[in-house]
């Protein structure tokens, strides 16, 4: 299995003095951490889009350049371009120039996205919602075929034999889809024989499950092979030294990340108690000891057999030397022990197959 991070740097308050981080040190921060991350031997660094005040990253590929400039090993994809409200040429492009400086390092996690502030900011309508993804899509898919495409769709300009370039390193360049839990996101990925990252931020893992394997019997009806389909597991966690700590140390940033989007979307404002429940052996906060990290990633394991875990440490305000020694921990203690249970893959070979 790959083990992995993911990051929105986030800019909350900190919940104890009521001050943001600047945009500068945040970002100063998450080149650290990535440079951290390759340096304990993690597998893979994926960068969410976002267009808040709350988030610094609004272009993922820059800063996964900036990235691939300090990294050697380390693979960089987004997490997520939100492809809806993206030219999905400028997007190849990008990624295929992230490719050639990283030596074939780059991914695309192309989504819908679960923010809606870009949509009015590039000028789509969000009635359109499902149509734009599926036609980019399409349009990206068939840019990492061919190096000159003929296309047309009802929602971008067509394309007439034009060539794209730069072509990147890998062939493919590897695109995975993140799914938030919709069962057509899931066909589709499947049909088209894309590697599916599903985001398990709440409730009970092994719910998600039927929808892993909806997605497996997608993938083997259109006649893709069962290695093509790859399946990544995405989840807010955190590691200290010990349970308490950990539990502790996560919680107030935590608090302020889900109450903040929970006011936006109509939910009911978190608590310690649901928090503590999450952390249980069925909850999907991967928030503990190393151990206990451990036992959570091979749990999971056990309902959705994934290739790929892609770990979110760094929420909200989380203080900046808290998030090194997590990805410290997580790179030293829990992915050695999950790659001695269940077999490492080497970056080249995943890559390849994607």
């Amino acid at each position: 299995m790959e083990l992995g991070i993911y990051t929105f740097a986030g800019m909350s308050p900190d919940p104890a003095t009521g001050v943001a981080i600047s945009a500068h040190q945040r970002m100063q921060n998450l080149l650290e951490e990535m440079e951290l991350a390759d340096q304990v031997g993690l597998d893979v660094f994926g960068i969410g889009e976002h267009h808040r005040p709350d988030f610094v990253i609004s272009t993922p590929a820059v800063v996964l350049a900036a990235g691939a400039a300090r990294t050697k090993n380390i693979r960089l994809t987004s997490a997520v371009t939100v492809l809806s409200s993206d030219d999905p040429v400028r997007v190849f492009q990008e990624y295929a120039t992230l490719d050639l400086i990283s030596s074939g390092r780059a991914e695309i996690m192309a989504g819908r996205g679960s923010f809606i502030e870009s949509f009015p900011l590039f000028g789509y309508d969000l009635n359109d919602y499902d149509e734009l993804f599926a036609e980019k899509l399409d349009l990206l898919l068939k840019l990492r075929a061919s190096e000159h495409v003929t296309w047309s769709g009802n929602l971008r300009a067509p394309l007439s034999n034009l060539g794209v370039y730069p072509r990147p390193v890998q062939n493919p360049l590897p695109v995975w889809i993140a799914v938030g839990g919709t069962p057509a996101s899931v066909i589709r990925a499947g049909t088209l024989g894309l590697p599916l990252a599903v985001a398990i931020i709440g409730g009970e893992p092994h719910r998600f499950a039927p929808l892993v394997e909806l997605y497996r019997e997608a993938g083997a009806k259109a006649g893709h092979a069962p290695e093509k389909l790859k399946v990544s597991i995405n989840s807010h966690g955190y590691v200290a030294e010990d349970s308490q700590s950990a539990s502790d140390e996560y919680w107030p940033s935590y608090e302020v990340v889900m109450n903040k989007i929970g006011r936006e979307r109509g939910w009911p404002p978190s608590n310690r108690g649901q928090y503590e429940a999450g952390r249980t052996m069925r909850g999907a906060l991967l928030v503990g000891s190393p151990q206990e990290v451990i036992d959570k990633i091979m749990l999971q394991h056990t309902y959705f057999k994934h290739d790929r875990f892609m770990l979110q440490i760094d929420l909200g305000s989380l203080p900046h030397a808290n998030t090194l020694k997590a990805i410290e921990l997580y790179g030293t203690k829990v992915a050695p022990v999950i790659r001695q249970e269940l077999g490492g893959v080497a970056t080249a070979e995943a890559a390849a197959t994607a």
